[in-house]
Formats: C-alpha cells, sequence, structure tokens
C-alpha cells in the first residue's frame, strides 16, 4: 500500500536576515539559498526518507523539472506529476533570523493551476482504501477533498495555511487531521491561547471523526483518537531554520502509523526528525533519513 500526496512543489528563495523585514522597510540579508521546496514536496521527502511508499501528483512549471528530478532520486512516484509549459512553478521567499523563525511569502504559481480534469485522472489510478495526503497550497482542494471522500480514500489533511476558503470546506470527512495551534482554533473557532488539551478537543468536538494531531513547537505534539490519547514532548536541540519541521514531522508520523507502530512511537519518530530538521538550514535539505532519527534516538536514550 502506498500513500499518495497531491500537494504542492515550490522553489525557495531562502534570505537570512539579521530580523524581519518591517513595512516601509528596506533591508539587506547576509545570505541567499535557493532550495527545492513547497508543503507537498516537503512531506512526500519526508514520507520517503522515513520509508514509506509514496506517490506525488502535483504542478510544476518548466523552471521546476529539478524538483521532480529530486522526488525521483528519493524513490518518490511522481508518473502521476503535470510539467506545464503555460505556467511558473510555484515559490516561496522565507526569511530567516538569527533565532532560527522564519516568514514565508508564497506565490502559487503552478500550484494554483491545477483543475477538476487532472484531479479526476489522478483519482482514476485510486483504490478503495488507499491513503491521500493533502495540504493547502494547490487549487481545487475542495474538489480533491470531496474526490477522495466519494472513492473511499483514508484521508489525511494538514490544512496549512488556514484560509477562509478552507474553514468553508466540508471537513466532516477526514480522517486524521496533523494541525497546528492557529490552524487549530480557527477550525475550531476557538481561542489559540486555549490549553493544548482542550483545543485538541475543541478541534474534535467540532469534527468527530477525524483523530487529532496537534504539534506544538517546543512543547511536542498531542494525538488525540477515539480511544487513544498520547502526548511527545519536543526533543531540546538548538535551532537554526525550522523551515519544514512541521513537514518533517508530518512525513514521519503517517510513515510510522503505516507501518504499523502505535501512535506513541510514531509521533517519537516524527519528534526526532523535526528535532534534527531544525538543526539543518533549507526545508527539503533539512529533511534526515530514517537510519539518522535512529541514531538520535539511541544517542538520547544513553
Amino acid at each position: 500500500m502506498a500513500i499518495l500526496n497531491f500537494g504542492s512543489l515550490n522553489i525557495d528563495y531562502t534570505y537570512a536576515v539579521d530580523h524581519f523585514v518591517t513595512a516601509g522597510e528596506t533591508l539587506a540579508s547576509t545570505n541567499l539559498v535557493v532550495n527545492a521546496g513547497g508543503k507537498g514536496l516537503n512531506q512526500s521527502l519526508a514520507l520517503a526518507k522515513a520509508g514509506a511508499p509514496v506517490k506525488h501528483a502535483g504542478m510544476v512549471g518548466e523552471d521546476g523539472r529539478f524538483l521532480v528530478e529530486l522526488l525521483q532520486d528519493e524513490g518518490v512516484n511522481t508518473e502521476l506529476l503535470h510539467i506545464s509549459d503555460t505556467v511558473r512553478s510555484g515559490n516561496a521567499i522565507i526569511q530567516t533570523d538569527p533565532s532560527g523563525e522564519n516568514c514565508i511569502l508564497l506565490y502559487g504559481g503552478a500550484n494554483q493551476a491545477i483543475e477538476e480534469t487532472y484531479v479526476d485522472e489522478v483519482f482514476s489510478h485510486m483504490e478503495q482504501g488507499d491513503w491521500i495526503l493533502l495540504q493547502n497550497e494547490i487549487s481545487c482542494l475542495d474538489y480533491i477533498i470531496s474526490s477522495a471522500i466519494r472513492n473511499g480514500l483514508r484521508l489525511i489533511l494538514n490544512p496549512s495555511p488556514v484560509t477562509p476558503e478552507l474553514l468553508r470546506y466540508d471537513l466532516s470527512g477526514v480522517d486524521l487531521l496533523v494541525l497546528n495551534e492557529i490552524e487549530a482554533a480557527a477550525i475550531a473557532e476557538v481561542d489559540s491561547d486555549l490549553d493544548p488539551a482542550a483545543l485538541a478537543q475543541a478541534v474534535r468536538k467540532r469534527l468527530p471523526h477525524p483523530t487529532v494531531v496537534l504539534t506544538l513547537g517546543r512543547r511536542g505534539s498531542i494525538y488525540l483518537g477515539d480511544d487513544i490519547e498520547a502526548h511527545q514532548d519536543a526533543f531540546t536541540v538548538d535551532a537554526v531554520d525550522t523551515t519544514g519541521a512541521g513537514d518533517t514531522f508530518t512525513g514521519y508520523l503517517l510513515a510510522g502509523l503505516m507501518r504499523g507502530d502505535t501512535p506513541a512511537q510514531s509521533m517519537r519518530n516524527a519528534a526526532a526528525a523535526s528535532a534534527i530538521a531544525v538543526t539543518r538550514h533549507g526545508a527539503a535539505p533539512s529533511i534526515p533519513n530514517r537510519a539518522e532519527v535512529e541514531e538520535f534516538l539511541r544517542k538520547v536514550a544513553q
């Protein structure tokens, strides 16, 4: 069994800055790095590096062929991915400060050119019970969600970025939500300052069907299902760049659940993988492989 990730692919332009640019300010960066990115691409890479069989559907322009090659080199199946000759690839302008925090400006490009006919073509290759992973960086998401439910797929949604449009979608058929506090508060229509456990409960009250995995940054993560509740602390590391940490967590979490690990085991591996990722620069380049995660966990257990 493989998982289909129907998601974004970006070219990331990452600028190192002393502080984030404010309104009316012109600020010189100290470094520029161009990398592969996009939440979809990052999560596919994390899934593959964690050992999961993964297919990727999505769209890039001719300028994004290297993104496709990167996925292929890491073992991701890209047969369903489309290369457009009429639109440029999506890109992200990322600022990173000395503490490792980031802020991101997105240009949708080819990610926002996905149409229903392409979605139908992708779903013609899917079978009932297959897994599908979605984020919110591509067009046609509402149609993809309804198609996934109609075709009997196990649907995992990372509702990032949360938008007014997404909040109007019917998410009641989603099987697993992986989301942060801001996204959870928006979906549950509550204050994001709510206690994390109460926030996770609020999401499940609003959407009773999905299992909820709430990511809390330095405070770890919470898993809340019908009969399972687990908490995973974050590992303490010296962070240099948090870009892609959440995507790394998501990929490793799903890879663990797919191979039959318990939620607690899957979250521990995901926490370790994201801890490694934040000690490295970039999004896609920071994602560790499974051997690195296992070595990290051996060291922290000593």
